[in-house]
């Protein structure tokens, strides 16, 4: 088995994301929706013979495992923010490149140049449930441009501005999300035709508010460690009062009677996945 390669030294921030997900333990327990993600994913791949697949924050390998049943390809290269997830990942496909690093500023090509030197560009490109860590998402259209062969594919999810709604009216914390014109402009800049930008909302019911920040935190995206600082420029965390208001809050705007009529309350995921094909 080879070594991970480990190139680069996380900011702080990206450390914080790394150790929030290295403890979600039981996220594919939980992932539902990331895993239905990774399928319709799948289902946008154009073609299942490549040369070389690139896979950019594959954590504990949804998506690889599906990669691995579906496609065939000479070279893999797969890339992860966590060290404690490159054994599981060597496991699923042995013949990966592991890389162990920020795929925002870690020199992928090089790196996949250091291991084989006839490997600059990759015929496909393939991201789940990652790229809206990004500190710049849009970036990682011109990245893979770069890393992309002509005629290669990206297929990649983010979310819209809409993810995780009830979360941000309540907290006011959340992710950046660009919007989808801003996407659209991104990738016809970067070189990119044929481009399919899809969205799909899942309004996933929980018990109770409690529940909702439960599943946040099994699935690794908490809104008080690795989201944006609150307007005062401090860190979000949670306070007994702030707690009991958001409870009062969420069960007063979000609340809806099940067929029962016993009361649940929504969190949305409003899902944007992408196809293009680099010029």
């Amino acid at each position: 088995m080879k070594p991970p390669a480990t190139p680069d030294i996380l900011s702080t921030r990206k450390q914080t994301i790394a150790r929030h997900f290295a403890t979600a333990s039981d996220y594919d327990q939980h992932a539902h929706i990331q895993a239905q993600i990774c399928q319709h994913l799948l289902a946008l791949i154009a073609c299942t013979k490549q040369d070389s697949v690139f896979e950019i924050g594959a954590g504990t390998g949804q998506m690889t495992r599906l990669l691995s049943e579906s496609v065939q390809s000479q070279h893999w290269f797969i890339n992860e923010l966590c060290s404690e997830r490159a054994a599981i990942l060597q496991s699923i496909i042995p013949t990966a490149n592991i890389i162990i690093g920020d795929a925002e500023t870690i020199e992928l090509s090089k790196v996949s140049n250091s291991i084989n030197p006839s490997l600059i560009e990759h015929s496909l490109i393939v991201s789940a449930n990652a790229v809206q860590w990004f500190d710049n998402p849009l970036s990682f259209v011109k990245q893979s441009a770069q890393r992309l062969r002509a005629g290669g594919q990206l297929v990649f999810n983010t979310f819209t501005p809409d993810n995780f709604l009830q979360i941000k009216q309540l907290t006011g914390q959340g992710l950046h999300y660009p919007t989808i014109n801003e996407w659209q402009s991104a990738l016809e800049i970067a070189g990119f035709e044929n481009i399919k930008l899809l969205t799909q909302r899942f309004d996933v019911p929980f018990a109770n508010p409690y529940a909702v920040l439960k599943h946040m935190k099994l699935t690794g995206v908490s809104t008080n460690r690795t989201q944006d600082q609150s307007s005062s420029g401090q860190p979000f965390t949670w306070t007994k009062s702030r707690l009991k208001q958001f409870e009062q809050d969420y069960w007063q705007q979000f609340s809806e009677l099940n067929k029962d009529g016993q009361p649940y309350v929504n969190l949305t995921y409003d899902v944007l996945m992408i196809s293009a094909f680099k010029v």
